[in-house]
């Protein structure tokens, strides 16, 4: 999900929630203890540089259980983080520490922010000898030449 579509879809909601992957909710007195511009410039394996620019939002809860944190106050502090260390619409990674810090993607379904479980993959797998998967063709598919 991009920054504008995240500010877009604050609009239509009333209560922010963020909904993990397991399908737990982040407690209702999360902070979003921080707003920022993450670089990662980069080799990968087959030699290639790379850049990746992502905002990034980490969670936390604390004991303050009554904390409630408005859709205006979030919009406050993208707003401030846009001026300030110049913020742009890039996809949004969140970190929520649950037994250690992870990283998700976002999506909104509903009213829902959902945390959207990140993988690793090789990005030079033409440079590893990683085979290209066979896409599977089924006899009866008419696609298949076997009819």
């Amino acid at each position: 999900m991009l920054l504008s579509e995240f500010l877009f879809s604050l609009n239509s909601i009333d209560t922010l929630r963020f909904q993990l992957p397991n399908g737990n909710f982040v407690p209702s007195h999360f902070h979003i203890t921080e707003v920022g511009l993450v670089e990662k410039h980069f080799i990968d394996c087959g030699g290639t540089e790379r850049k990746e620019r992502v905002v990034n939002f980490q969670l936390w809860s604390s004991d303050d259980t009554e904390h409630r944190l408005s859709s205006q106050k979030v919009v406050d502090i993208i707003r401030l983080s846009q001026q300030r260390i110049g913020l742009t619409d890039q996809e949004i990674e969140v970190e929520y520490q649950g037994e250690t810090i992870g990283k998700y993607g976002l999506s909104f379904y509903g009213s829902v922010f959902q945390l959207q479980s990140k993988q690793t993959d090789c990005l030079a797998k033409d440079n590893c000898g990683i085979p290209e998967k066979k896409q599977e063709i089924s006899c009866c598919d008419p696609a298949s030449g076997c009819c």
